[in-house]
């Protein structure tokens, strides 16, 4: 088991992590702040659902979610029809637009991440992944898929983005 300090110390360093968190933010496109990107991130990774299975996995407030379903359904991104189930229920389903802000969405926050660790090895990044995917695993309830999603944007913070550049942050 590792020591107190230790301990302390990856205290510090995870909260520097919401430093990376707002650069991704900024690099959202206006019309799609983090909450809208989220909804698309979960509903392309886990598929067609109810908007209380989203809000569940965005661990957030109904009336949050369904803020950020409307977003997204007024720009064309999710469509939401009758579950066939319940009436009473919608479904969420990505459309094709929203597929192709996915598509930006992964390229900006590609693009950043290799500048930004233009300076490391595939090996670290490598490292990098394993280790975070095994720290969610430790505080997440949900099952981590077996098998990589295709390349989809960073999970991006619940807060709109501050700006649109890419200055830097300092930790």
């Amino acid at each position: 088991m590792a020591e107190q300090a230790q301990f302390e110390e990856l205290a510090r360093q995870l909260s520097a992590v919401g430093a990376v968190k707002r650069d991704l933010g900024r690099i959202l496109p206006h019309a799609c702040p983090a909450g809208a990107a989220a909804v698309l991130m979960l509903l392309s990774r886990d598929g067609d659902m109810r908007m209380s299975k989203l809000a569940e996995l965005m661990a957030v407030d109904m009336s949050v979610t369904s803020r950020h379903v409307a977003h997204v359904a007024e720009r064309g991104w999710i469509e939401r029809s009758p579950d066939p189930a319940d009436k009473r229920s919608r479904i969420l389903r990505l459309t094709p637009a929203g597929g192709d802000m996915l598509v930006e969405l992964s390229r900006r926050s590609t693009e950043l991440l290799a500048e930004r660790l233009s300076d490391w090895t595939t090996e670290d990044v490598g490292e990098l992944i394993r280790l975070m995917s095994r720290l969610r695993e430790s505080f997440d309830c949900r099952p981590v898929p077996a098998v990589p999603p295709p390349p989809l944007p960073v999970p991006l913070p619940l807060s709109p983005p501050l700006a649109t550049t890419t200055t830097r942050t300092p930790a």
